[in-house]
This record gives C-alpha cells, structure tokens and sequence, in this order.
C-alpha cells in the first residue's frame, strides 16, 4: 500500500478578493480538512506545509496580466520541490490547497520527473488565457492553460519545462453542460466529459474515468480535486457555486475510480472556503470523500 503524505499549500494567491479589503478564504482549507481528523484517518506521514507569500495585489489593474504572477511562479517551485521529492520516493502526497492555481506547483514537480498525465475533477475547466478572454487576472481560472502552456511565459515556462501538461495527457471532469470553454478543449484535444455525463456512466464508470489515463504513455497521473465540483446543493462554500454539480455518491464513484489506479500519483484539493462554511458540514464532507476514496 502507498505511504500517504498530508502536505498543506494554503495558497491563496491565484484568486480574485471577494470584497474590498478582503482575501479569499481558501487558504483555511488545510486547517479545517486537519480539524477533521483527516491525517488520523488516512494514517498519513506527516509532510507539513508550504507556507505562501502574502496576498497583496498592490495597484494591479485589469490588463496587467495575471496577478500575483512573481508570487506564485516563487511558490510553484517551493510546492514542486516538497512534491517531487515525495513522489520520487514513492509516497502519495495529499496536498491541501489553497486555490487552483496550486496545480502548478504539482504540475512542475511531475514534469521534472518525466511525462505525467492530469485528471482534473472540477465544475469549470479553468482554461482561460489571452487567447480566449479580454483579460487574464486570477490564475486560479486560469491554471490548465497556463499548465498547458497558454499565457504568460513567467508561468508558462519555469525552469524552461513548458508545457507542463500535453493536452492529450489531460482528462477533466465535471464541468457543467454550459462551460463556454468546452469547444475549445475538444479542439485543443482534452478530453472532458460533464457531470450530467458523468451521471450517466454507471457501471462503466471506472473503465470510461481512466480511459487514456490507465493506458497513456505516461510515468502516471496526478489528480486535482476542486470542490466546487459538487452541487451547491451540498457543497455551496466555493468561490464560485455553480448549479449542476456531482452529488457525494456521484464524486465518491469517480474518486474511487481514479485514485484506485496505482497509475494515480498524487492529488490536490482546492477552493474550499470554510469562511462561507460556519457549520463545518463543509469540511466533513470533503474528508469523509478523500477518506473514503484513499482508503477504501
């Protein structure tokens, strides 16, 4: 059985402020996932944190580019340094988040390695770059373009090791039916399927999940989990809530299908807000997924 790593990246970094003068409170997400017991119950090692910069966005202005773009570019090689020495030795690093633009880090560390693929169980495809919006700003919508090499060259291109991810590595799902991205993805040659799809799979399901994953010729894949994947219904303390989702039955088949893989390298969990979440029922769900998904 693979050693388990409980690693916390609280980055915030890569989102949008949700008020004047506030941060985003997905940096909490590690704490309240740890409230949970959660290094307990995986019997995980414990790999402590990587601490971020502080969220300041200083005079940045639509236009600029992405912002907090030298911060996270610094993190993203921290973050790699701590998850590529766990997978080169053979660990499975659980990395708590943080926003999505964490995937970097893990991204970077998997290409220094060798050719990884990623499955990513999201309810949006965060592929927005200069070449499909008006603007950039957030990587935390932007972090699988940028991870495929769309957009700026200082987080495009660390270490010289652009793209991180080919995109016919790249598997997503969850996305809602109306995710104007969707198009673009099939042209680009990432595979996605919806929820209401995914729904739709029953027993074929693991087989339909790792399809070009389980048989790519890949060193492996690394798993990114966005909670905003789940139906506001259950899981409304996101960022961005967006009707549609995966109910728990439903994220639980699907996790158990990727992460039962022994191709599966790794995962991150992301966008977590326990400020909008003041009863916890949040957090407990999230560890009761991860738990059942990682020990099962």
């Amino acid at each position: 059985m693979r050693r388990l790593v409980l690693l916390d990246a609280p980055s915030n970094l890569g989102l949008r402020p949700p008020a004047e003068g506030a941060v985003p409170g997905c940096y909490k997400l590690a704490g309240a996932l740890r409230e949970q017991r959660l290094l307990a119950r995986l019997s995980a090692a414990e790999g402590g944190v990587v601490v971020p910069p502080r969220y300041h966005r200083g005079d940045w202005r639509p236009g600029d580019g992405v912002f907090h773009a030298e911060a996270i570019a610094g993190y993203s090689r921290r973050l790699a340094d701590r998850v590529e020495r766990h997978v080169r030795a053979g660990e499975f690093p659980v990395v708590l988040g943080g926003d999505c633009s964490i995937q970097l880090g893990c991204s970077l560390a998997l290409r220094r390695i060798g050719r990884f693929g990623l499955a990513a169980v999201d309810g949006s495809a965060d592929f927005r770059h200069p070449g499909n919006a008006e603007h950039v700003g957030a990587a935390g919508g932007e972090e699988l373009a940028l991870a495929t090499g769309r957009g700026q060259r200082d987080l495009t291109d660390l270490e010289g090791l652009r793209p991180y991810l080919r995109e016919e590595d790249v598997r997503v799902f969850g996305i809602r039916e109306y995710d104007t991205e969707r198009a673009e993805l099939a042209e680009a040659g990432i595979v996605a399927a919806t929820a209401d799809e995914i729904r739709t799979w029953g027993a074929q399901l693991p087989a339909r999940a790792l399809s070009g994953l389980a048989d790519a010729p890949t060193d492996g894949f690394w798993l990114h989990l966005d909670a905003d994947v789940l139906d506001p219904t259950v899981m409304p303390a996101v960022d961005a809530p967006d009707p549609g989702g995966l109910l728990p039955d439903e994220l639980a088949a699907l996790l158990g299908a990727l992460l039962g893989s022994p191709r599966c390298v790794g995962l991150n969990v992301t966008i977590y807000d326990p400020d909008l979440d003041p009863d916890g029922g949040g957090a407990a769900l999230l560890a009761d997924l991860l738990v059942g998904a990682l020990t099962d």
